[in-house]
């Protein structure tokens, strides 16, 4: 008895459902999920503007504002300013806003559904025979994926609208207007670096929905819900009674 239980529960590598939707799938969902915390978790960018007084002795600057994930930008403070340039008061100049809430949420979600991925094709490869048995496992691993596909669609739209705010609070030409309106001083645009990655995260997070939502049908095909069970045959059925 501890022999057949110990074989129906160890480990039996095979991977050929690697092969099946459900399978090929979770590796993709895997793979993205890493591009999706990777191209917004590491960023890094900059944004500039540049100064310039009437008085030809005063030497024209550049303010350099660093910033990055997470993203809380009202903490980023702007490199090269003067306390006192042009006869003009300067304190520190600062960015405006902080959208750490909506980019942590979006890296946590990929960050866990890299995990889930992970532990599910351990399953998948490693204990088939045991997702295969009537088991609850089918119907959890259906549930967690449907969840996932809700927890895509909420991060990846905050996130859109947090950078789409990023985009508009480190602009160069809305630098200008916020912090140069009745100054001495005059203000151009500067430079600002490209969010390239940042939109390409969106992107990936947009597409992991739609690969979590497609999982879901797969995955419920697996759950009694789909198919029940084969009833159990009674043997006590086509037997004849017994004669008195």
């Amino acid at each position: 008895m501890y022999s057949l239980t110990q074989k129906m529960s160890g480990l039996q590598l095979n991977f050929s459902p690697l092969k099946e939707p459900l399978g090929f799938i979770k590796v993709l969902e895997w793979f993205f999920s890493i591009f999706s915390f990777a191209t917004c978790g590491g960023y890094s960018g900059k944004t500039s503007i540049y100064l310039s007084c009437n008085n030809n002795k005063t030497e024209n600057l550049t303010l350099v504002a660093s910033f990055g994930y997470p993203f809380r930008l009202n903490n980023v403070k702007f490199d090269g300013y003067k306390e006192n340039y042009c006869d003009d008061l300067m304190k520190e100049w600062h960015l405006s806003g902080d959208f750490s809430s909506s980019a942590e949420f979006y890296v946590t979600i990929a960050a866990l559904a890299f995990l889930y991925c992970i532990g599910a094709l351990v399953v998948y490869l490693g204990f088939r025979h045991l997702y295969q048995n009537p088991s609850k496992l089918p119907l959890i691993d259906f549930i967690i994926t449907v969840i996932f596909a809700f927890m895509w669609l909420v991060s990846s739209s905050a996130w859109a609208k947090g950078l789409t705010d990023i985009k508009t609070v480190t602009s160069p030409d809305h630098l200008v207007k916020e912090q140069c309106v009745g100054r001495k001083f005059q203000c151009s645009e500067g430079t600002e670096s490209r969010m390239g990655s940042l939109n390409i995260s969106v992107a990936f997070g947009f597409l992991n929905l739609i690969l979590w939502a497609g999982n879901a049908w797969f995955a419920y095909k697996e759950t009694n819900l789909h198919t029940p069970p084969p009833e159990p045959s009674n043997p006590e059925q086509g037997v004849p009674p017994s004669s008195m």
